[in-house]
C-alpha cells in the first residue's frame, strides 16, 4: 500500500492574534510511505542531512502514536520525507509532519480519520500542542483556533501579497515560549483584543488596514529582544510603513508587500545570503492525501 501526503507551511500568531490565528502558505512538504517497498526512511530537501533515518523523527513517533492508541501494528514500510519548510523558523513544520504523520497512518490502519479533516484537527492538535499551526495545516487558508478545540476559517482576500523573510538562524518552539512572562497588563491585553478584530477584517476585505492591524503587545517585543538582526529588519520595515508580523515563534517574518512600493530584496532589508525571501503565496487548501499509485 502506497500513500502521499502533502501538508502546507503555516505562519501562526501573525501578530496580535497569539495562539489563536494562522496562515497556510502554498510551500508543502510531501511524505510517501510504502508498505511494499524495501522497509526505511529516507529525506529530500529541508533538513536532509540531520533529520533521523531510523525512525525516531517526529512523523514517526506520531505514526507510531496514532497505531498504539488503536491498539494496531504497522506494518514495516518506506518513508521517504521531500521537505521544502524549513526547520526551526516557525513556519509551522513540527505541524506539518504531526498532520502528515496523523493522516498517513490513519490510511494505512484504515481508520478514516484522514477523510475527515475535524477528526485529523482534533488528533493532531492534541498531539502537537498547537492548534493554530495546526488549524491552517489541516483547513488551508486563514484560521482562527479557540480555546475548545473549534476553528473557524475565513477566506484570506485576494490581493494579499505575503513575503516571507527566513534568517539564517534557529528558535524552538519551546524556547521561544520560555521566554514569555506569565501574565501581562490589562491595557495590553486589551489592545491586543482590538487589534485581532481588526486582523480579521484586514487579512478578509481591506489589505490596506494592515499595518495598523499588526500590532502585538503580548509576545513579539519579547521574542525580537532575542533575535537583534530579526528586530531591526522589524523596525527598518514599521518605520517605512511596510506590514510585517514575525511567522509563529520567529525568526521568520511575515512581510505584506505593496502594491505601491518595490518588492522587498535582501539589499533592501540590509541582509545577506543565507537569508532567504520566500513568496508561496496563500493556500486556500489545506493537507492532501493519496492512495495508489507509483
Amino acid at each position: 500500500m502506497r500513500v502521499t501526503v502533502r501538508v502546507p507551511a503555516t505562519s501562526a500568531n501573525l501578530g496580535p492574534g497569539f495562539d489563536c490565528f494562522g496562515l497556510a502558505w502554498d510551500l508543502c512538504n510531501e511524505l510517501v510511505v510504502d508498505t511494499g517497498a524495501p522497509p526505511g526512511v529516507t529525506w529530500e530537501g529541508e533538513g536532509a542531512d540531520e533529520l533521523p533515518t531510523y525512525g525516531s523523527d517526529l512523523i514517526g513517533r506520531v505514526m507510531s502514536a496514532v497505531a498504539g492508541r488503536m491498539s494496531l501494528p504497522l506494518a514495516p514500510l518506506a518513508r521517504r520525507g521531500r521537505n521544502r519548510i524549513p526547520l526551526e523558523r516557525g513556519l509551522g513544520s513540527s505541524s506539518a509532519a504531526t498532520v502528515a504523520g496523523v493522516v498517513a497512518a490513519s490510511a494505512l490502519l484504515d481508520l478514516g480519520i484522514d477523510a475527515d479533516p475535524i477528526s485529523v484537527f482534533a488528533m493532531a492538535a492534541e498531539i502537537e500542542g498547537h492548534p493554530d499551526n495546526v488549524a491552517a495545516a489541516v483547513f488551508g487558508g486563514f484560521t482562527i483556533a479557540l480555546g475548545d478545540g473549534t476553528v473557524q476559517r475565513l477566506e484570506p482576500h485576494p490581493d494579499l501579497r505575503p513575503a516571507l523573510v527566513v534568517p539564517d538562524v534557529r528558535v524552538s518552539t519551546a524556547a521561544a515560549r520560555a521566554a514569555l512572562p506569565d501574565s501581562v497588563p490589562r491595557a495590553d491585553a486589551i489592545a491586543n483584543v482590538a487589534r485581532a478584530a481588526l486582523e480579521v477584517e484586514a487579512l478578509t476585505r481591506d489589505p490596506s488596514l494592515l499595518s495598523r492591524a499588526l500590532v502585538d503587545r503580548l509576545h513579539e517585543d519579547v521574542r525580537l529582544a532575542t533575535m537583534p538582526e530579526v528586530e531591526d529588519v522589524v523596525a527598518a520595515l514599521r518605520r517605512d510603513h511596510v506590514p510585517v508580523c514575525v511567522s509563529g515563534a520567529g525568526p521568520s517574518l511575515v512581510v505584506f508587500e505593496r502594491a505601491d512600493r518595490p518588492p522587498i530584496t535582501l539589499e533592501t532589508l540590509g541582509v545577506s545570503a543565507p537569508w532567504r525571501i520566500l513568496r508561496p503565496g496563500v493556500r486556500s487548501r489545506g493537507f492532501e492525501v493519496e492512495i495508489g499509485g507509483t
